[in-house]
């Protein structure tokens, strides 16, 4: 496939964020007084798209704003806990190296997202859109595409959620689905991407055939994991 913009989801596709995201998440809920998530039901849960998930947990629309702010400041205490998926470093520097344009487009703060990529992978980043509203990535998605001036049959957007997938939909680029984020691989499998990936060395192979080796093999990064949780700690699994 060949592509000439690349525009990345954030949390959960190229940081880790998940584990983070649950070991906070019966806090938001007590301030914001919705239900705690049950740690034996997250699995099920990430099956879900984000208005199952609201509904499901009586969280109604106009309460979203300000839990995402909430979670914002959160991650800003905590970000120096927070890492990349491994081989995330290299994809992004071979695509870069190959003349394919990288965006980022997250509903997370610019703050939180370049203090996790920190400045050398900021710097390979050519376009952000960040604090984007639970559902208003499309018009992001159409905005990064316009002002990058590519077509968007010449563009990628990656990500982990049922939501990104209707964005891509909605801004008519094509969509490729990890398997390693907040929702699992059946429910976006069951959505239609256009390619499922199960590790970042597969995003190399699609996008990059034939760029050098010198550096040695990429590493692979996370395959599809399931999660099991006790009270305070997480634990993935492979």
């Amino acid at each position: 496939m060949t592509y000439r913009l690349v525009i990345f989801d954030f949390d959960g596709t190229l940081a880790d964020t998940f584990p983070w995201f649950v070991s906070v998440i019966d806090e938001v809920a007590d301030k914001f007084q919705f239900q705690r998530l049950p740690k034996e039901k997250i699995e099920a849960l990430r099956r879900y798209d984000a208005r199952e998930l609201l509904k499901s947990y009586d969280v109604p629309l106009w309460k979203v704003p300000m839990i995402a702010r909430h979670l914002k400041g959160l991650m800003a205490r905590d970000r120096g806990q927070i890492e990349l998926f491994a081989g995330a470093d290299l994809l992004l520097r071979r695509l870069t190296e190959r003349g394919i344009k990288v965006a980022l487009a997250s509903s997370n703060s610019y703050e939180n997202v370049t203090g996790i990529l920190g400045p050398e992978r900021t710097a390979m980043i050519a376009d952000f859109e960040c604090g984007v509203s639970i559902f208003g990535k499309a018009a992001k998605l159409r905005k990064i595409v316009r002002r990058n001036g590519v077509e968007p049959a010449a563009t990628l957007c990656i990500g982990d959620e049922i939501r990104d997938i209707e964005a891509a939909r909605d801004a008519k680029v094509a969509f490729g689905a990890v398997t390693w984020g907040y929702t699992c691989a059946e429910a976006l499998a069951a959505r239609s991407p256009e390619v499922l990936f199960s590790s970042m060395d597969e995003i190399l192979s699609a996008l990059c055939t034939g760029s050098s080796s010198a550096e040695g093999p990429a590493e692979k990064g996370p395959a599809c994991r399931k999660f099991t949780y006790k009270t305070k700690h997480l634990s993935p699994q492979a």
